[in-house]
């Protein structure tokens, strides 16, 4: 479609401030952003739409306008909503890049204007995407008349028969048709996740096919366009504009949503993969505003997060915690019981910033692996402070009926949730640690539990893996101090111990290392280890007393056994 055809459409509320002679160009699809530098997210032909939270002052005019004139881009509509009339810095960066610039009036949603270009231009390419983009409101609009992504979901369904699914970057199931019930199994819903994450972090163009369980999915990734408060829009304006940083596909693959469709899209024609692409443009509206529903938890987990580290007394907290509880647990009269998660993302070189990456993360991961939607996500309040994202999460007033090492979050069950995708997306150059503390009741127990999963993260990070994770149960063991035993020291004091064993296995083929462990494992029992390594008593014997001998040992006493089985565990 052409500009012109735009500027004709009363509807659009469009007004011209610049490029009357370039109202012939065509458009090829649209795309809304605050980013200072969206370049990533464009390949030319867009109608961009902005609110003009990029401006800090005039200077900044210059720098957005030359990078979108440089990707191609058709022309520029500016909202009048939030700052009113378009800055004239703005109207002559626009002319002297003869980039065409229209005002959006303030009564008109850039929802509105994208339903429009994408119908059209979806209208001009085919018709069997007609009726999806058509609707295009219901999918955009909540309550009973809509219904976000499943509405999406529904109408490729119906239209083009085709079965597919909105996935988080760790596997979760977010949306998927009704006709595609009952749904994913968690481990293809894995598995889908850890494929597109491995694709996008080396470089290759999506759709992605691929094969799980025999079946043939093409994968199309949901990149937001950072208008909401979500990782794109958070972590790419912290840099400077043109910053290397700004364009690091690093700062968005942990939390970007992919949509997976069961079909083999490499034979499918240039214009239906448009018309797919355009559906994830939609889905990506309905996820921008639902990471922009995240501020006031986001605000409120920031302003708690301050006051225990700063000492704030626990009446002030508590009256915090009151406020949050309503926000966090809608409909719910009892306060709640509460945990806290730390997570840290790291990135070799250290150029990346991994707090907000690790804050996008968390409110991704934080959800029971067996839910579907996003609406539990609504209930985590994550902040971030350096490169750390500390989540606060609320457990029903119902978990105190159990004993806190049991009730809520469990670092295994989180850690086996999400290990195999997010190791895909860290590759080999990033990491994951997570830490995660015991339920408390009152806000005298929350400095405790954030320095209790501060901990438990450390534990973790002292791990080999892209992704750890450890919780509280862990710091009443001796696995809290191994970590945490200088390299030195653990490789003199394994070594005096079991390397005269590994010599001696080495040169006679002899099994004494397995011996030690199982006899360690079975509390010194000499018939249970006997039976579990099939041996008679006797040979078990003549093994126990090859190992002292070499040692200088006595595996009768127990600090010897405790010897023996911390050099197990640290070696």
């Amino acid at each position: 479609m052409r500009l012109r055809a735009l500027l004709d459409t009363d509807a659009l509320g469009l007004r011209l401030l610049g490029g009357e002679d370039e109202l012939d160009r065509t458009v090829r699809g649209v795309m809304t952003t605050d980013l200072r530098d969206p370049s990533r997210y464009l390949s030319g032909g867009e109608l961009v739409l902005t609110g003009l939270a990029w401006r800090r002052d005039a200077t900044d005019s210059e720098p957005f306008v030359r990078i979108l004139a440089s990707a191609g881009v058709t022309a520029l509509a500016a909202g009048e909503a939030e700052l009113g009339p378009i800055p004239e810095d703005l109207v002559a960066a626009c002319a002297r890049h003869r980039l065409p610039l229209f005002a959006v009036n303030e009564s008109v949603a850039f929802a509105t204007i994208t339903e429009h270009v994408v119908r059209q231009v979806s209208g001009e390419r085919a018709g069997d995407l007609a009726a999806v983009v058509d609707r295009h409101r219901r999918m955009m609009t909540s309550g009973p008349a809509g219904g976000g992504p499943d509405v999406v979901l529904d109408l490729l369904g119906s239209d083009l028969d085709l079965r597919a699914w909105v996935l988080s970057p760790a596997g979760r199931l977010i949306a998927g048709s009704p006709d595609a019930e009952p749904g994913l199994p968690s481990a293809v819903c894995a598995a889908l996740a850890g494929e597109h994450l491995a694709a996008v972090r080396t470089g290759r163009r999506g759709p992605y096919r691929v094969a799980v369980g025999g079946t043939t999915y093409s994968l199309f990734p949901i990149r937001s366009s950072g208008r909401g408060t979500g990782t794109a829009g958070a972590a790419v304006t912290t840099g400077a504009p043109g910053a290397p940083g700004s364009r690091d596909v690093r700062e968005t693959v942990l939390s970007d949503w992919l949509l997976a469709v069961e079909a083999d899209a490499g034979d499918w024609p240039a214009e239906r993969l448009d018309l797919l692409e355009g559906v994830t443009q939609l889905i990506s509206v309905e996820r921008d505003r639902r990471d922009a529903a995240r501020t006031v938890r986001r605000r409120l987990a920031q302003e708690v997060l301050e006051l225990v580290q700063t000492g704030a007394a626990p009446g002030e907290i508590a009256a915090r915690l009151r406020v949050a509880a309503p926000v966090l647990l809608p409909g719910l009269g009892a306060a709640p019981h509460w945990q806290v998660v730390v997570a840290r993302v790291e990135w070799d070189g250290g150029e990346i910033e991994g707090g907000p990456v690790a804050q996008a993360l968390l409110e991704e991961i934080l959800v029971d692996p067996l839910s579907s939607g996003p609406e539990p996500s609504d209930r985590i309040a994550v902040a971030h402070t350096g490169e750390e994202a500390i989540a606060l999460v609320p457990l029903p007033a119902v978990s105190s009926e159990h004993d806190g090492s049991e009730a809520g979050l469990h670092a295994d069950t989180l850690l086996a949730a999400v290990r195999d995708p997010l190791t895909a997306g860290l590759d080999d150059d990033g990491r994951l640690t997570l830490g995660v503390s015991a339920s408390v009741h009152s806000a005298e127990g929350l400095r405790g539990a954030l320095e209790e999963a501060r901990h438990a993260r450390r534990v973790a990070a002292a791990r080999a893996g892209r992704v750890c994770a450890a919780g509280h149960q862990e710091l009443a063991s001796h696995v809290l101090l191994l970590p945490f035993v200088p390299d030195d020291v653990r490789r003199a004091f394994t070594a005096r111990l079991l390397d005269p064993l590994r010599d001696y296995d080495r040169r006679h083929r002899a099994e004494l290392i397995p011996t030690l462990e199982a006899f360690l494992d079975c509390d010194g029992s000499w018939t249970r280890c006997a039976a579990r390594l099939h041996l008679h008593v006797n040979t078990l014997r003549y093994r126990v007393g090859r190992i002292e001998q070499l040692t200088s040992r006595d595996l009768s006493r127990l600090e010897d056994k405790l010897d023996f089985f911390l050099a197990l565990r640290m070696s």
